[in-house]
C-alpha cells in the first residue's frame, strides 16, 4: 500500500469532525493547560505559508500536552473587525459582514486542511454581536470606574461621588487629569449635573477628550501608528496629517507602574519585556514652570515686574544670591503678570542653568498666542509641514534638525535669563506637556538644535570636566557657577532645586511616563459601536439591558458630506458616531474561549476559575507594544473588578519569527521600484512581458536572476541601465506578489510534510526565507517512516510481533528522550532531525516490530497527526492516536555495551575502535600495540607515552 497523503488526510479529517476528537470540556480530573494563538484578521488573501508557522508550533505543543495527560484548551477565532473589510466595502458597496464571512470560511477551510486540533465549537468572532456585547460591557465598566492610588486598584465612580459630596476632593488620591482643580464639599454640591459630570470625566478610566491624532483625509479616519508607513497610510498610501480631534481615550497610564511590575511575573523574552518597559517609559524628575513674555504687550514677565518696582524679596530663598549674567531677580510666586506659564518635565533638573532655548510642539495650544507678527508666516508654514508627518517619523533620531522661532521668550526661574521659544516637530503635543527645555551642553539632540540655529551653549559643569563628557560628569563631579547648587553633587543638586521649586509653586517633583492614554475612537463603520450617547458635551451610557448595541445599516461606508463618521449616515442613530479601535475585541478574547456560548456574562466564574490564565501564548513580536500592552491593561482592570483570578493573562509567551518570501521588482533610475506579479502581467506591457519571457527562459524561477547584477536586456540604446531587475527576500505580502499559498504545498506534499517542513526550516523564534529546496527531504522521510509498516511494492503490512533488540530499543528511546526535551524547550526544528535519525536507524535494523512502532506512532503524532493516525490504525489499535499516553524514555535502554574510541598517533586519528564498556586502560593499550594497522604508523618507534581518556579517546605519542 503506497503512502497517499491526500486520501489519508481526507479520511481522518472526516473522522475527527464526526467524532469530536478535539472537543474540550471544562473541568475534570486532569490538570489543565491553555495554549493560545494570536488570532488572525481574516483578509481576502487567505493564509500564506508564513501564517501557520506559529499555529503549527502551538498545535504540536497542544497535542504533546494532551498525550502527557493534560486537559488542553487550544481554540481559534477571528479578529474580524477592521479597516481592510471596510475599504473593500467602500470600493464595492458590499457590506463588510458579507466579505468577512467569506474570508473566514476560506481561513477555516485552510486551517482544517493543515490538521490543527482546534475545538471549533469554541470559535469566536469579534464582529459578532454576541461577542462584542461583552466588549461593550467592559467599556461600560471602565467608564464607571476610576483608579484610586491608595487602594492601588480601580474603584467605582459612585464611591468617588460619595467622597466628593462629603469632603470634596482635597484628600482624594486618584489618577486624574493634570488640570483637575481642588474643590470643597460645598463647591461640589453647588455644581449642576453638567458641571459634576464634566468633573467626573477627569477621573473616569475611559472618557472623551481632545487629542492630537493621525488623521487620513482620504480615508476619513484616525489611524494608529502601526497603520502608517513613511507618512502615508499603509493601506492605500494616502497622506496622513496630525489633527486635534475629540476622541474617546483609555486611561492606561493609571496602570503604568503595575504594567511594569507585572513583567516580573511572566515568562516572556527579555527583549519583549524591555520593549514594553521602554514604551511605558517611567521617568523620575521634576516639572518646572517658565513664565513667558507676552509679545502682544511688549514683553511683560514676572522678571520684568522687578523693574516695575514690585518687591519679590520676601519670597526669595533666604535672601540667597542667585548667580546670573543678569542683575534682575525672579518673582518666584509663579503668578502670571502678562505672559503664559509653560510647564516642562525634565529628568535632569540639575541642568536647568544650562537652558538656552525652549521648544514647543507645533500643535501646542499656546503657539498662536506666543507667535509674533514678524514670525507668523514662518511658524504657520512650519506647522502645516509638521502636521503632514506621522509621530514615528517625528520621533526618529535620524531626522534632520528643523524648527521655527516664535519671536517670544520665557524666563528661566533660576537665573532670570531670557530664553527664546521655538517650535519643532520632534516635540509631540500629547507627550508630557508638549514642551521641552533645551540644554545643549547636556543633550546631543539639544546640542544639534542649538548648533543649527546658532543658539548659545551654556556650560553647566565643573570647568575642569571635558564638555563632551558632561552628561556623565554631572553625576560624578560638583557644579560651579550654578546658582543655589554651587558646590553640590548631582543628588544634592536635584533635591535642592526640586525643593526650591515646590516652596515657590514653580514646580514639583514628578514621575512621568512615556506611555500616553490610548486613543479609543476610529471614524469608521466596521467596528464595535460605543454604548454611549451625548447630552451636549456630556456622555452617558446606555442601559446594560440594551446590550448589544448593534451596528446600524448605512447607505455608504464613507464619512458624511459634513465630515462626520459613517455612522452619521444611519437613520435615527442617537449614539456615539465613532466606533472602537481594532484592539478592543482582541484585549479579552481568551476568556470568551473558556465559555464561548454564554449569553449572561463574558464567561462564567466556574470556567474562568478552571482555566485561570493562558499557559502558553504564541504570536508575533510586532504586537509587543500594541495588543499585548492593551490586553494586559484590560486584564489588570478585570482583576480589580474581581472578574478574573490572575493579573497577567499569559504566563509564557513565545514569539515566532517571520517567514519571508523572495520578491522580484523593477528598479527605476529614480529609485522607485515596482514589484512584478508574474501571474498578472499585462500582455500589452512590453517591459513586464520581457521580464516574464526571461523568467520563462530560466524555468520561471526567481533564483535564475542575480539580485546584484543588472540585466543587459533592460538597457537603452546607448547601453545604459535605466531599469534594473532585482530579487530580494522580504516580508511576505500580497502587495509584493511573493506570497506562497499553503494550500498548494499541502496539495503537492501533504499536510504532515508541510507541518514538519515549516518546523524544520529553523528555530521557531528566528526569521527565515521560504525555500522549498528541502521539502522533498521531509517528504522522503515520511515515505521511509511508512515503509517501516508497509511493503509498498507488495501492498502488505509487515508489522512483526517479535521482541525488539537492544539496538532497536536504544534507537526508539533515544528519540523519545531527545524529542521530549526539545519540545519542552520549544526547539521544534531539532525534533524533526531526531525523528529522521531514529527512522534511519530503524530502517537499517530492518525493524518493523509492533512494540517499537506503537510508541513511534504516538511520539510523532503531534508533528504529523494524519500519518500517525493512519499508522496507529494499521497496527490494529482503536483510534485515536491523539488520545493515547505519551511514551516515556527508559534510560536503561540507553546504556551502551560498547564505547567507541578514536585512536590517534601524535594527535592524528588513525582508527575508531569499539571496546567493551568495562574495558580497562591496559586492555586498550594492549590492543593498540598489537594491531598491525596501527603499528605501521609507529614507524618502528617505541611510544613515549599513551594518553588515555576513559570513554573518550586514546593518543599515542612517539
Amino acid at each position: 500500500m503506497e503512502y497517499n497523503p491526500r486520501n489519508i488526510e481526507q479520511k481522518w479529517n472526516e473522522y475527527w469532525e464526526k467524532n469530536d476528537t478535539y472537543k474540550v470540556k471544562n473541568g475534570g480530573d486532569k490538570p489543565k493547560f491553555y495554549v493560545l494563538d494570536m488570532f488572525p484578521y481574516p483578509s481576502g488573501a487567505g493564509l500564506h505559508v508564513g501564517h501557520p508557522l506559529g499555529y503549527i508550533a502551538s498545535d504540536i505543543f497542544s497535542r504533546y500536552k494532551k498525550l502527557k495527560g493534560f486537559n488542553v484548551l487550544h481554540p481559534m477565532g477571528f479578529d474580524s473587525f477592521g479597516l481592510p473589510a471596510e475599504q473593500y466595502a467602500i470600493q464595492t458597496g458590499q457590506h463588510p459582514a458579507v466579505t468577512t464571512e467569506t474570508n473566514i470560511a476560506t481561513y477555516i477551510k485552510q486551517l482544517k486542511k493543515i490538521g490543527f486540533s482546534y475545538d471549533w465549537s469554541r470559535e469566536v468572532r469579534t464582529s459578532e454581536p454576541n461577542y462584542y456585547k461583552w466588549t461593550q460591557w467592559i467599556f461600560m465598566q471602565l467608564f464607571n470606574h476610576y483608579y484610586d492610588k491608595n487602594a492601588n486598584k480601580a474603584l467605582a465612580i459612585s464611591d468617588l461621588t460619595s467622597i466628593f459630596s462629603k469632603e470634596g476632593n482635597k484628600n482624594v488620591q486618584a489618577v486624574c487629569d493634570e488640570d483637575t482643580p481642588i474643590f470643597t464639599t460645598a463647591e461640589w454640591n453647588e455644581m449642576n449635573e453638567e458641571a459634576q459630570q464634566m468633573m467626573l470625566l477627569k477621573y473616569r478610566l475611559t472618557y472623551p477628550n481632545e487629542s492630537m491624532v493621525n488623521f487620513c483625509p482620504a480615508l476619513g479616519m484616525v489611524l494608529a501608528n502601526d497603520e502608517i508607513k513613511d507618512g502615508v497610510s499603509e493601506r492605500g498610501g494616502y497622506p496622513v496629517v496630525q489633527k486635534r480631534m475629540k476622541q474617546w481615550s483609555m486611561r492606561i497610564t493609571a496602570y503604568a507602574d503595575r504594567l511594569i511590575d507585572g513583567l516580573n511575573e511572566v515568562d516572556w523574552s527579555d527583549s519583549l519585556k524591555e520593549q514594553q518597559r521602554n514604551w511605558i517609559g517611567r521617568s523620575q524628575g521634576a516639572s518646572v514652570k517658565f513664565s513667558s513674555l507676552n509679545p502682544s504687550e511688549g514683553g511683560t514677565s514676572n522678571v520684568e515686574a522687578v523693574a516695575q518696582g514690585l518687591d519679590p524679596e520676601e519670597d526669595l530663598l533666604n535672601s540667597q544670591n542667585i548667580n546670573s549674567t543678569s542683575n534682575q531677580k525672579v518673582l518666584p510666586s509663579g503668578e502670571d503678570l502678562g505672559g503664559a506659564v509653560i510647564e516642562v518635565f525634565t529628568t535632569r533638573v540639575d541642568t536647568i542653568y544650562g537652558v538656552s532655548f525652549m521648544v514647543l510642539a507645533p500643535e501646542h495650544e499656546l503657539v498662536a498666542s506666543l507667535t509674533t507678527a514678524a514670525q507668523k508666516e514662518e511658524v504657520e508654514a512650519y506647522q502645516k509641514w509638521a502636521a503632514s508627518r506621522s509621530e514615528i517619523d517625528r520621533m526618529s533620531e535620524a531626522k534632520t534638525v528643523s524648527g521655527a522661532f516664535t519671536g517670544s521668550y520665557v524666563i528661566n526661574p533660576f537665573n532670570e535669563e531670557k530664553v527664546p521659544i521655538y517650535i519643532a516637530d520632534y516635540v509631540l503635543a500629547n507627550y508630557g506637556t508638549g514642551a521641552v527645555m533645551g540644554v545643549p551642553s547636556g543633550d546631543q539632540r539639544d546640542w544639534n538644535f542649538a548648533t543649527h540655529f546658532g543658539l548659545p551653549i551654556v556650560p553647566i559643569l565643573d570647568a575642569q570636566k571635558d564638555i563632551d563628557q558632561q552628561a556623565d560628569a554631572t553625576k560624578e563631579g560638583k557644579y560651579i557657577n550654578s546658582g543655589i547648587i554651587n558646590g553640590l553633587n548631582y543628588k544634592e543638586a536635584t533635591a535642592t532645586l526640586t525643593a526650591w521649586l515646590e516652596e515657590r509653586g514653580l514646580g514639583k517633583g514628578k514621575i512621568q511616563y512615556r506611555l500616553r492614554n490610548a486613543v479609543f475612537s476610529r471614524q469608521r463603520y466596521w467596528g464595535e459601536p460605543v454604548p454611549a450617547f451625548f447630552k451636549g458635551d456630556i456622555p452617558y451610557l446606555i442601559q446594560e439591558s440594551e446590550l448589544p448595541l448593534v451596528l446600524p445599516e448605512v447607505d455608504k461606508y464613507l464619512p458624511t458630506e459634513t465630515g462626520e463618521p459613517p455612522l452619521g449616515r444611519a437613520k435615527d442613530w442617537k449614539y456615539e458616531r465613532s466606533t472602537m479601535p481594532g484592539w478592543a475585541g482582541s484585549s479579552w478574547y481568551w476568556y470568551r474561549y473558556m465559555d464561548a456560548q454564554n449569553e449572561n456574562e463574558f464567561a462564567s466564574k466556574e470556567a474562568i476559575d478552571y482555566w485561570k490564565a493562558v499557559d502558553l501564548y504564541v504570536g508575533g513580536t510586532e504586537h509587543a507594544t500594541g495588543h499585548l500592552l492593551y490586553s494586559r491593561f484590560w486584564n489588570h482592570f478585570l482583576y480589580d473588578l474581581g472578574k478574573v483570578p490572575e493579573r497577567e493573562f499569559a504566563k509564557k509567551l513565545v514569539n515566532q519569527g517571520m517567514i519571508q518570501g523572495r520578491s522580484l521588482f523593477l528598479l527605476l533610475k529614480s529609485g522607485r521600484r515596482f514589484h512584478v506579479n508574474v501571474s498578472l502581467i499585462d500582455e500589452k506591457d512590453r517591459l513586464f512581458q520581457s521580464v516574464y519571457n526571461k523568467m520563462i527562459e530560466s524555468d520561471n524561477r526567481f533564483d535564475g536572476i542575480d539580485g546584484e547584477n543588472d540585466i543587459p536586456w533592460l538597457q537603452d540604446e546607448n547601453g545604459k541601465n535605466y531599469v534594473t531587475c532585482k530579487a530580494e527576500v522580504e516580508k511576505m505580502s500580497k502587495s509584493k506578489f511573493n506570497v506562497v499559498n499553503p494550500d498548494d504545498m499541502v496539495d503537492k506534499y501533504g499536510a504532515d510534510c508541510f507541518r514538519m517542513y515549516e518546523m524544520f526550516l529553523g528555530p521557531i523564534e528566528q526569521a527565515k526565507p521560504w525555500d522549498t529546496n528541502g521539502i522533498s527531504g521531509v517528504a522522503g522521510f515520511l515515505r521511509k517512516l511508512w515503509s517501516l509498516f508497509y511493503n509498498v511494492e507488495k501492498g502488505i503490512t509487515i508489522v512483526s510481533e517479535e521482541e525488539p533488540t537492544k539496538d532497536e530499543l536504544k534507537a526508539l528511546h533515544q528519540c523519545i528522550k531527545d524529542v521530549t526535551g526539545d519540545i519542552e524547550r520549544f526547539s521544534l526544528n531539532t525534533c524533526v532531525s531526531n525523528f529522521m535519525k531514529c527512522v534511519n536507524e530503524l530502517k537499517k535494523l530492518n525493524c518493523s516490530k509492533r512494540l517499537i512502532l506503537n510508541d513511534l506512532s504516538i511520539l510523532i503524532a503531534p508533528f504529523a497527526p494524519y500519518v500517525a493516525e493512519e499508522l496507529w490504525a494499521t497496527l490494529g489499535n482503536e483510534p485515536s492516536v491523539h488520545h493515547q499516553s505519551y511514551p516515556i524514555a527508559n534510560n536503561d535502554y540507553l546504556v551502551s555495551d560498547t564505547v567507541s574510541y578514536p585512536i590517534a598517533i601524535n594527535g592524528k586519528t588513525r582508527d575508531v575502535v569499539d571496546f567493551a564498556a568495562d574495558a580497562t586502560q591496559a586492555d586498550i593499550e594492549a590492543y593498540v600495540l598489537s594491531n598491525e594497522k596501527l603499528l605501521k604508523h609507529l614507524e618502528g618507534k617505541t611510544p613515549k607515552k599513551i594518553i588515555f581518556v576513559k570513554g573518550r579517546m586514546v593518543n599515542v605519542v612517539i
